[in-house]
């Protein structure tokens, strides 16, 4: 492992954390311009450290966490952005921000329960999650029409990896880092159930 690009790396997902309590101010302080281009910077960063993570080949559990602490904290300024900025729009909207808010909070409960700790799975649905609500945020901030099917999008796929998210937690017996999905669970917990037979035919056998 290249010792200067993991830290490198890790640095810009720390940035996202550490910016997160900055953009937050900014939103509650009522500093719009601040408050929209320090998430844009952020998301950007989102965008970029796991595609070098990947290049870099500096992938680690550590990186990870980061990783996802840095999106939910970035997600979570947005909200409040939206709360501060757009108020009619977040009423408007507050089923399905109350929907998406209970899933994650069930996630994190039973994540909690499960393995002492927050998960980092990082699936497929995650990471088209993640862009959808990083694009549906910059549209609302950056442009005057509110965009509604980008919000509806970004409802869907967050809802249905939230509940991926807890399926996989619910199958996956031990605490594990850059999960692609479900099905790849079930697979692989189905290879595990065969090989297991085959030993005990054997040891019968014996």
């Amino acid at each position: 492992m290249n010792k200067r690009s993991y830290y490198i790396i890790n640095g810009i997902t720390i940035y996202r954390i550490v910016a997160a309590p900055f953009i937050i101010i900014a939103a509650l302080a009522g500093q719009f311009e601040w408050f929209r281009w320090l998430l844009a910077v952020s998301f950007f960063t989102e965008a970029i450290d796991g595609i070098l993570a990947r290049s870099f080949k500096v992938v680690s559990v550590s990186g990870a966490r980061l990783d996802s602490t840095g999106d939910d904290l970035t997600v979570l300024a947005g909200i409040i952005g939206m709360l501060v900025f757009k108020p009619s729009f977040l009423k408007q909207q507050l089923f399905f921000v109350i929907l998406l808010l209970s899933l994650f909070a069930i996630q994190t409960f039973v994540a909690l329960i499960k393995y002492g700790k927050l998960t980092s799975f990082h699936t497929y649905a995650a990471k088209a999650a993640a862009i959808s609500q990083a694009v549906f945020l910059l549209m609302l901030f950056f442009f005057s029409a509110e965009p509604y099917a980008l919000f509806y999008l970004a409802v869907l796929l967050t809802t249905l990896e939230l509940i991926e998210e807890i399926a996989i937690i619910y199958f996956l017996p031990r605490w594990k880092s850059d999960v692609k999905g479900l099905y790849w669970i079930l697979r692989e917990n189905k290879s595990q159930f065969k090989r297991e037979n085959i030993l005990n035919t054997k040891k019968n056998y014996i």
